[in-house]
This record gives C-alpha cells, sequence and structure tokens, in this order.
C-alpha cells in the first residue's frame, strides 16, 4: 500500500510536469528575457517567497551569483528575507531599500494571495521594476497586480506539494536560459561517476 501511495506521486508529478511543459514554456521564456534584460543592463534580481518558497528563493539568487551548471560572471541577486518582525510590510520595505528601476523582483506563491508578497510587488511596481510571479492555479490576488511588462508563471494545479515541484523545475529553466544566453547553447557533461 505504502509504495503504491509513493509510485502514485511520481506518476503525478510526472503528469503534470508533462501538461505544464507546453503551456508554461512560453511564460518561461518571457521571464527569461526579463531576467537578461535586466542583468545585462546592470540591474538585479530580488526574489522572495513565504515558507518553502523562502528557500526556492533562496536558491535561485544563489544560482545568479555563484552560477548554475557552467563557470560565468556573477549575476547580480538578493533573497530577501523575513526574519517574523513586521512581516506583512518586511519584504516591501526591503524592495523599496533596495530595488532601483530596471530591477526584477521575483516572488514565489503557491496560492498567490500572501499579503507580505502583494505588498512587496506593489513596492516593485513603484520603483519601476519588473514582477516575475510563479505561483499556482490562478496566480490569486498577485496575478491581479500584474502588468503588462510582469510575467506570470502559473502551474495548472492546486496542490502545494505538486506546485512547487514544478516551481523546482521552472526555477532551473530559467537558470539554465539565462547561462544559456550568455554564453551561448552547450551540452553540459554529466556528472562523474563517484570514486
Amino acid at each position: 500500500m505504502l509504495e503504491q501511495r509513493i509510485q502514485q506521486h511520481f506518476i503525478d508529478s510526472a503528469d503534470l510536469i508533462y501538461q505544464a511543459a507546453q503551456g508554461l514554456s512560453q511564460c518561461i521564456a518571457a521571464a527569461i528575457q526579463a531576467l537578461l534584460a535586466c542583468v545585462t543592463g546592470g540591474g538585479k534580481v530580488l526574489a522572495c517567497g513565504n515558507g518553502p518558497s523562502a528557500a526556492e528563493a533562496w536558491q535561485f539568487a544563489t544560482f545568479c551569483v555563484t552560477g548554475f551548471e557552467r563557470v560565468r560572471p556573477e549575476l547580480a541577486a538578493l533573497a530577501l528575507t523575513c526574519d517574523g518582525n513586521d512581516m506583512a510590510r518586511q519584504y516591501a520595505r526591503q524592495v523599496r531599500a533596495l530595488g532601483q528601476a530596471g530591477d526584477v523582483l521575483l516572488v514565489l506563491s503557491v496560492t498567490g494571495n500572501d499579503a507580505n508578497l502583494l505588498a512587496a510587488a506593489e513596492a516593485a511596481h513603484e520603483r519601476d521594476m519588473s514582477v516575475l510571479l510563479l505561483t499556482g492555479r490562478t496566480g490569486g490576488k498577485l496575478a491581479a497586480l500584474l502588468r503588462e511588462t510582469d510575467v506570470l508563471i502559473s502551474v495548472p494545479h492546486d496542490r502545494a506539494m505538486r506546485v512547487r515541484e514544478v516551481h523546482s523545475l521552472v526555477l532551473h529553466c530559467l537558470s539554465d536560459g539565462v547561462d544559456a544566453q550568455l554564453l551561448g547553447e552547450q551540452e553540459i557533461a554529466p556528472c562523474p561517476p563517484p570514486p
């Protein structure tokens, strides 16, 4: 019974990823172009999310700074932090303090209804920043805030686990896409087997 449950997770995840591949590829490509315009224009990427999405934001910022699968110059990126004091406005304050016109705010939210992330997106618009929103199903209130220059990547699912699985793959696609555009197409050598 437990093994069947585990296998069903793999099947459900694979089905959603297959479904999302065609539906999201155009949005992901648009997000890559927005990131490229930002970093090649001297801007920076600010990334934020709540809970597990905060960890994904941190990971993406790390990929920007340290590289993804290839060695390249560092790209300016920072994961915003939320320490529990004034959580409703903390991300927005950081965006106002650090964000400038031409920068990008990457927001990760399963529901798109987090008050602190809504405030951060509003602050980004005040600073003439573009917003890249990774969310689930409809995108919630955050999707309604987006402007023509923003990008919505909305995973067609309601379950948080499935949405986060696709978010992780989307972040890898963004990282790889930026590297491919900056460094050219290249096959990545597989990791050598352990000694």
